[in-house]
């Protein structure tokens, strides 16, 4: 079933296509207008904002609690019952070691807060973190796919495989522009969006400027 949205598109091949568009632009604007610098790291008000921003234009439910219960497989995700809860207590988690980082980034994901677009937002929450705490970001662009999901799928039960799949890809170009945009294209990728490509949507809104 396709997600209600703003645009009313029942088609889920053509909202896919919308949504990558649109929200990769507000990636791209997260970046050029310095946002993610004024973002509190680790809290689940950065989260809000940054998936507010992202998907703001497309849902009405951008920033917003879910409120249906959601599975990937055969994994559930955080129970509505204790999805506040769970928040709480993962805003309280440690964040000063990489290894704290990551776990507080494997527990965010199994709270799993966002009817949608989960993943692409806390990939960028998770480099926010990275960068205040570590000096450091993940270079997405050296992260694969199949390893990634398959490290992520495992994580609740043992988070050592997606401590070593990241610790790999770290880097200490914080302030790169390239790195981060290369990272926007990939935290796509993971999720099956492969149309647009943020160099090209930088093309474009310059010729509209």
């Amino acid at each position: 079933m396709t997600l209600e949205n703003k645009f009313h598109i029942t088609n889920a091949a053509e909202l896919a296509r919308i949504e990558e568009k649109i929200s990769k632009q507000k990636a791209i604007h997260l970046w050029e207008s310095g946002e993610l610098e004024h973002l509190k790291p680790g809290t689940f008000s950065a989260l809000v904002e940054i998936h507010r921003t992202l998907f703001e234009d497309i849902y009405d439910f951008a920033g917003v609690l879910r409120t249906v219960n959601l599975a990937k497989g055969n994994f559930r995700f955080a129970s509505l019952m204790y999805l506040e809860a769970a928040l709480q207590n993962i805003e309280q988690l440690p964040q000063s070691t990489f290894d704290e980082i990551v776990e507080k980034y494997v527990e965010m994901n199994i709270a799993h807060p966002f009817r949608e677009g989960n993943g692409r937002s806390m990939r960028i929450w998770l480099d926010v973190l990275f960068r205040k705490e570590l000096q450091q970001v993940v270079d997405w662009s050296l992260v694969d796919k199949t390893d990634y999901l398959l490290a992520m799928e495992r994580s609740p039960v043992k988070d050592i495989e997606i401590k070593h799949v990241l610790r790999a890809a770290l880097t200490d170009k914080i302030h790169d522009r390239e790195v981060y945009m290369k990272g926007i294209d990939m935290s796509y990728f993971y999720e099956g969006y492969i149309v647009y490509k943020t160099s090209d949507l930088q093309k474009e809104n310059k010729i509209h400027e």
